[in-house]
């Protein structure tokens, strides 16, 4: 039994151990840069010290490594990277021991953190994963309150830690959702919303820090102190502020509090009508993690709902980003993009070129949350994601069969993969397989 649970305990460390970077290159490949740009042929990817080196034509450079890898002309592209995700909060949705999604008994709302509690072996990370995705941005909802909590970077790559930037972000729900968690009116969100930040204020005082200051008990704040606390960096400007809303008057309504809180960096999620304010969106320079999948009149704060809503308002100047939540599964990010590319196919619709709805799933979601140029894009100095397609990756049966991390490749395997396998040979002749030893 102790040999037994050394060689455990041995596994265990060597799983928590981070693989060293490798140094390869890629040749003879479709090239997808992710920066909006069209797909290179016969292009060529060098990662070294586990960052990109080159992307791009031949040029003749190379580095000293044994790792070349003939691509076929197969597609090679930078890691995905998903916003607005639960990924590593949740193993079996409908089993709430297992689910850590929201927090509606929780005696907190905004000062919720999400970094302590992501599992880096979650399957959805590993599914996720194995569809090309390396990067996210991942948060509990809003379910007790309006606010979500603190939303955390992660990446996908398995190792312990799989955080890359925690309190990355404050999520906040608007609209229909954030009039439901207030005592059911839009008017009693955004009373409690400007309240929050006022507290804040308060707490902040004249030094910009956490201090006691004219809000002297607990008994004075609206929120409980510790959330806050939580709201001062969004309020500095210092932690972005998700802010989930659709209909178009509430987008307004929710740009109109930048004036009376000018450093809120405020990322709109949602939009579902944006099309209808995209010049004052574009004004405010704030960009957007929208559904490509939003056609139908849902519910009544999304009447004008219409597919070419991301397309109408990157038109007219918005930084706009597929949500990873299009279809439930950040996996349905690049058939989301490919419905974009095709939908400019369609008289009157405004959809995407090949290379901008690429970047609205890589580069541009990665930009919003800070990680602009470094993640997301194969340009030199960006982290080393790469992810080797065995087709267009925005054709819905395309799949990876490559995906590296930082330089180091993963494995693939998931509970979907072994399934597959499991049954793959099924005969009908044979005794089911809970009874298969």
């Amino acid at each position: 039994m102790k040999h037994f649970l050394a060689l455990a305990a041995s596994a265990i460390a060597l799983a928590a151990t981070p693989a060293a970077a490798q140094d390869f290159v890629i040749v003879n490949a479709t090239v997808a840069i992710g920066d909006g740009s069209e797909p290179i042929r016969d292009g060529v990817v060098i990662v070294e010290g586990g960052k990109v080196a080159y992307a791009g034509a031949p040029d003749g450079r190379t580095i000293d490594t044994d790792q070349v890898i003939d691509a076929n002309d197969a597609w090679v592209t930078p890691g995905l990277f998903a916003a607005v995700t639960t990924l590593g909060l949740s193993d079996v949705g409908a089993v709430s021991e297992s689910n850590d999604i929201s927090a509606g008994g929780a005696p907190f709302s905004a000062a919720l953190d999400v970094a302590p509690i992501v599992n880096p072996t979650s399957q959805h990370i590993l599914v996720s994963r194995a569809g090309g995705i390396t990067r996210a941005a991942t948060t509990t909802m809003p379910s007790g309150s309006i606010f979500g909590g603190h939303g955390a970077i992660i990446d996908l790559d398995g190792d312990a830690n799989p955080i890359m930037k925690s309190r990355a972000f404050q999520m906040v729900a608007l609209g229909e959702r954030g009039a439901s968690l207030s005592g059911g009116s839009r008017a009693s969100a955004f009373v409690l919303f400007r309240n929050a930040l006022k507290e804040a204020q308060g707490l902040r005082g004249s030094t910009g820090t956490p201090q006691i200051s004219e809000i002297a008990k607990d008994d004075d704040l609206f929120l409980g102190r510790f959330d806050a606390e939580a709201l001062i960096p969004v309020l500095n400007g210092t932690q972005k502020l998700y802010v989930a809303v659709d209909r178009a008057a509430d987008i307004r309504a929710a740009l109109a509090l930048k004036g009376e809180f000018p450093r809120l960096d405020m990322v709109l999620v949602g939009a579902g009508e944006g099309w209808l304010v995209a010049d004052a969106i574009a004004s405010a320079g704030v960009p957007v993690i929208a559904d490509a999948l939003d056609d139908l009149p849902e519910t009544f704060e999304v009447l004008a709902a219409t597919q070419s809503n991301i397309g109408r308002m990157m038109r007219a100047g918005v930084k706009v980003a597929i949500s990873a939540s299009s279809g439930t599964n950040p996996r349905n990010m690049p058939q989301a993009a490919g419905n974009l590319v095709a939908l400019g196919k369609i008289p009157g619709a405004a959809g995407l070129s090949w290379g901008q709805a690429f970047a609205a799933i890589s580069s541009i979601p990665a930009a919003i949350n800070g990680y602009d140029g470094t993640a997301g894009v194969l340009k030199p100095g960006a982290l080393g994601d790469v992810v080797m397609w065995d087709g267009d990756p925005l054709e819905v049966r395309s799949v990876p069969t490559k995906v590296f991390i930082g330089g180091v490749e993963q494995s693939l395997e998931n509970h979907q993969s072994r399934l597959r396998q499991r049954y793959l040979d099924l005969d009908e002749s044979d005794l089911p397989k809970a009874y298969d030893w």
